[in-house]
């Protein structure tokens, strides 16, 4: 009875780190679900694009990784203050969809919630060598200004 307790607690464990380490692939290359399968038992595979964001004085800047997604399989657009990204990552022409692979294929949808004070008419986009970069213009009214800090001496003048 004690070896079946041991048993049970390493098999746990183990299963417990597979799922950890299948859950860091999943979130670097994309999400692949081999397990799970239409009504007519074919594997179906889901792809989430990965995404990063950076911002200088004049634009957020939005970044999806796509790799080997055509520019006519992508889809981009602003709804309710929200950005969308949509579209499908095609397997190969004549590709075995039972064959063993680390990539996965499939429809795609992510909508970010953008923060206030962007231009979304002025939205700018391009995919270039697997990597959809979308500008959004900062308004002017939510870019930074500088404001001069005045001395004690400054400030006697001005109201003198």
């Amino acid at each position: 009875m004690l070896s079946t307790l041991f048993t049970n607690d390493v098999r746990q464990t183990l299963d417990q780190f597979r799922r950890s380490v299948d859950q860091m692939f999943d979130n670097f290359y994309g999400q692949a679900s081999p397990e799970s399968s239409n009504t007519t038992g074919e594997r179906i595979w889901t792809f989430s694009p990965v995404l990063e964001s950076g911002w200088n004085d004049h634009y957020l800047t939005l970044r999806a990784i796509l790799p080997g997604v055509a520019e006519n399989d992508v889809r981009v657009s602003v709804q309710n203050n929200q950005l969308v990204i949509e579209g499908e990552r095609k397997a190969p022409e004549g590709f075995d969809k039972n064959a063993f692979t680390q990539l996965a294929y499939g429809k795609f949808y992510s909508a970010l919630t953008l923060p206030t004070g962007l231009d979304v008419d002025h939205v700018s986009c391009r995919l270039q060598k697997g990597i959809l970069e979308i500008q959004l213009p900062i308004t002017e009214a939510s870019k930074p200004k500088q404001i001069q800090i005045q001395t004690g001496e400054e400030r006697k003048a001005l109201h003198a």
